[in-house]
C-alpha cells in the first residue's frame, strides 16, 4: 500500500492569517507538521500544498516537498486531489491539518492502518473524551456510528439528543463521539469526491463529510485515545507553546 500524505496550507485565514508561518519556540507551525508527520512508518511522500509563495519557500528552506496549488480550492480535499495528480500509482491518500503543530505520527499510523481492510474508501478519527461543554460547542464535531463502526451522521449539535434521557449529565447515559479532523481516502475515491455537487446538507452544517455520505460514500471512524491541541485562533499558541 503506497501512502501519500498531504499538508494543506493557506496563508489567508480570517481568523489568524499566517498562522502556518508563525514561530513555535524556533521552529514555524508548517515544519513542526511537516517534521511531526514524517515520523509516520507508513507515509511513502509527504507534501505540503499550498497556494502562497511564502509558505512553499519556506518548506524548502527546511528540506520539505511543496508544491503551488490553485488559489480556487473551496477545500482542503480538493487541493489534496490536485497533488495527487503527481503521483498515480499511490493508493492512499492522507489529508494531515496545517495547523496540528503537535500532530502525533500513531494517530497517522492508526487512521491508516484501516486500509487493510479493502471494503474501507475515506476514514477518519473520532474519540469518546467528551465534556458536556462540547455538546453544545458548534466547534466541536460529534458523530453517531453503525453497528461497524461507519459514520452516520456528523453534526455540530448534539447527537443524539438527550431531551429524553430526563438526566443533566447525558454523559452518563450515552458514549458520545467526536471527530478528529483527520481525513485519509482511497486515491480513486478521492478523485470522486471533487466531482460532487455540494449539498444542502454540507452548507447547513458547513461539515463536507455530509457531501460524501450524502452521494452514499461510507465514512469508516477510526477511534483513538490520542488527541493534540491545534492552532485556530491567536489565543491557542500559548497551549501549543506549554506542550512543547
Amino acid at each position: 500500500m503506497k501512502v501519500l500524505g498531504v499538508i494543506p496550507a493557506r496563508y489567508a485565514s480570517s481568523r489568524f492569517p499566517g498562522k502556518p508561518l508563525i514561530d513555535l519556540n524556533g521552529k514555524t507551525m508548517i515544519r513542526r507538521v511537516y517534521e511531526g508527520a514524517g515520523r509516520s512508518g507508513m507515509i511513502n511522500e509527504l507534501v505540503v500544498a499550498t497556494d502562497d509563495q511564502r509558505i512553499f519557500d519556506e518548506v524548502k528552506s527546511f528540506g520539505g516537498k511543496v508544491r503551488m496549488t490553485g488559489e480556487h480550492h473551496p477545500s482542503g480535499t480538493d487541493r489534496c486531489a490536485e497533488v495527487l495528480t503527481d503521483y498515480p500509482d499511490v493508493d492512499v491518500v492522507i489529508n494531515i491539518q496545517g495547523d496540528e503543530p503537535l500532530v502525533d505520527h500513531r494517530q497517522i499510523d492508526q487512521l491508516l492502518e484501516a486500509f487493510r481492510d479493502p471494503s474501507v474508501k475515506i476514514a477518519t478519527l473520532g474519540i469518546r473524551d467528551v465534556h458536556p461543554d462540547d455538546l453544545t460547542n458548534v466547534n466541536r464535531i460529534k458523530i453517531v456510528v453503525g453497528h461497524d463502526h461507519s459514520a452516520l451522521y456528523f453534526s455540530r449539535s448534539c447527537i443524539p439528543n438527550h431531551a429524553h434521557t430526563k438526566t443533566d449529565d447525558p454523559l452518563r447515559v450515552y458514549p458520545y463521539l467526536r471527530h478528529i479532523g483527520l481525513y485519509a481516502y482511497r486515491a480513486e475515491v478521492l478523485r470522486e469526491l471533487t466531482k460532487l455537487e455540494p449539498t444542502h446538507l454540507e452548507r447547513t452544517e458547513s461539515l463536507e463529510q455530509l457531501r460524501w455520505l450524502y452521494y452514499g460514500y461510507p465514512i469508516k471512524v477510526v477511534e483513538t485515545t490520542i488527541e493534540t491541541p491545534n492552532i485556530d485562533v491567536p489565543t491557542d499558541v500559548e497551549k501549543v507553546l506549554q506542550f512543547l
